[in-house]
């Protein structure tokens, strides 16, 4: 008979767990290649987990969504506190995954109604905001009689997420109020906090969930041409999405349309200034910044893990896995599969396939915003050889903040014109 998820599932031998730390970002890379080598479907009971390393077991995991299932995806990795829960309880907390979480039949009502209004004519007219936006903020940072700044905090923290609010139709006067409601998403789905720290993080969540209505409403009552407002005209003429759906939409947009997008231009510019040669090539040739932001993708992704539940008995790589088994899918490790990738940790902006990466995902859940983070990244790339061919990176370590999926610099430190 299956385990219940209240049953420990573990191997009959001592854990063994090569090294690898679940919320420990600043340099997982061996312990996956460790894994992939030794052990690449382990049980983790620390978090309750069963690791996948490898790529072709990621990918088969991703494409199977009859066997795995969604349902885990945004379910807090620790268990909230009662604190916590009566906040959100009281405070109306009721937002659900827009996409990510759901499974079919809704989530394919629901993905197909929003990727209409994910449409090529509102990345076109976002283009040259996005552009302007990168421009003076780089203007700014290079403004610095100190000539030091931070990718992160000058460029990267606002770009994506005045990009998500208009969007949206939010008001882009609010990053710093959408990016703490986002860290505590963040903190409150995938960190490791105890009771106590969790009760800030719940109050943000109860405003940004209130927020979230709040869009929707204001798009019935003034006709907003934005991303929610395409979605309350769909609902008029007939397709069937609810206003709570649509807010949980916004919920999943708002956090999702900017969090990564601030990662993968971080990441993107301080690989590259990690690898000079590389560097002035995409100064040379801006041509080679589409396919350098792919193998970005692929040697450091922005999420580098993702959550499953096996419906039924299954096996993966070999390994016997139970119904109602958690999966943590590591496409961090997949990127970095020698089996599918030659020399994987080996940064290369020429790399054939790097485009097969599986930093947005795969199968029905595929990422929907994929090409507007690329396009945002390639113009921050852009505009960044443009404006600060001799941009490097400072000396001194670059630390990424602790999380089970997201993988963040908290700085990327930069000199110029010394």
């Amino acid at each position: 008979m299956p385990q219940s998820l209240d049953t420990p599932i573990a191997p009959a031998a001592c854990p063994a767990h090569h090294g690898y730390q679940p919320f420990a970002q600043d340099d997982p890379f061996p312990a996956y290649a460790a894994l992939r080598a030794e052990q690449p479907v382990m049980f983790d009971e620390r978090i309750g987990y069963w690791v996948v390393t490898r790529y072709d077991d990621v990918k088969a995991v991703f494409e199977d969504w009859h066997t795995f299932s969604s349902e885990n995806a945004q379910a807090p990795v620790r268990e909230r506190g009662a604190e916590a829960k009566r906040i959100m309880e009281e405070g109306g907390f009721t937002a659900y995954s827009g996409l990510s979480a759901r499974i079919p039949p809704d989530h394919t009502r629901i993905r197909k109604i929003v990727s209409r209004a994910f449409t090529p004519r509102r990345y076109k007219a976002l283009e040259p905001t996005i552009r302007a936006n990168v421009v003076g903020q780089l203007e700014a940072m290079l403004a610095h009689e100190s000539r030091t700044g931070d990718l992160v905090a000058d460029l990267a923290y606002d770009v994506p997420t005045v990009t998500i609010l208009t969007l949206i139709g939010a008001d882009t006067s609010q990053v710093a109020t959408y990016k703490r409601w986002s860290d505590s998403r963040a903190a409150m789905t995938w960190g490791d906090l105890t009771d106590e720290e969790q009760v800030p993080h719940a109050h943000n969540l109860v405003e940004y969930w209130q927020e979230c209505q709040r869009l929707v409403a204001d798009a019935h009552a003034n006709d907003r041409d934005s991303l929610v407002g395409d979605l309350v005209r769909a609902q008029a003429a007939g397709e069937e999405i609810s206003d709570h759906e649509i807010a949980s939409v916004c919920y999943s947009l708002l956090f999702a349309g900017h969090e990564t997008t601030t990662t993968l231009i971080s990441n993107a510019l301080r690989v590259l200034l990690a690898h000079r040669d590389q560097w002035q090539q995409v100064v040379d040739d801006p041509a080679r910044i589409p396919a350098a932001v792919d193998e970005v993708l692929r040697y450091s992704p922005s999420i580098v893990a993702w959550r499953r539940r096996a419906t039924t008995d299954a096996t993966v790589g070999g390994v016997a896995i139970p119904a109602g088994a958690d999966l943590l899918l590591v496409m961090g490790s997949a990127n970095r599969d020698e089996e599918h990738f030659a020399e994987p940790d080996v940064f290369d902006i020429a790399r054939p396939n790097a485009r097969e990466h599986l930093a947005f995902g795969f199968g029905i859940h595929y990422c929907l915003g994929n090409m507007l983070a690329k396009l945002q990244a390639r113009i921050a790339v852009e505009e960044t050889a443009r404006l600060a061919p001799g941009l490097r990176l400072a000396d001194e370590p670059i630390h990424f903040g602790d999380n089970l999926s997201f993988r963040a610099p908290v700085r990327v430190p930069v000199t110029w014109g010394n």
